[in-house]
């Protein structure tokens, strides 16, 4: 598995938003996206100043159905 960099939940978001997930809501501090064509697919975002822990970016790429390697391709 290719190693994941540290990144902040703006670049996740802008990134998720390119492969087709829109915003659906926000709730508090963490944002709810869903797929246009894939209407099973439901990604929740925490929205913290920081970069997010990398156990977080791997939960996110698991809902985005999106494999490590596809996501550095992307960024």
């Amino acid at each position: 598995m290719p190693k994941l960099p540290r990144i902040t939940s703006k670049k996740i978001l802008a990134v998720l938003l390119r492969t087709g997930f829109y915003v659906h809501h926000q709730v508090g501090s963490h944002v709810n996206l869903r797929h246009k064509i894939k209407p099973h697919l439901h990604v929740v975002i925490p929205r913290h100043g920081k970069d997010l822990s990398l156990k977080t970016l791997k939960s996110i790429l698991v809902q985005a159905e999106l494999t490590p390697q596809e996501f550095k391709e992307l960024l």
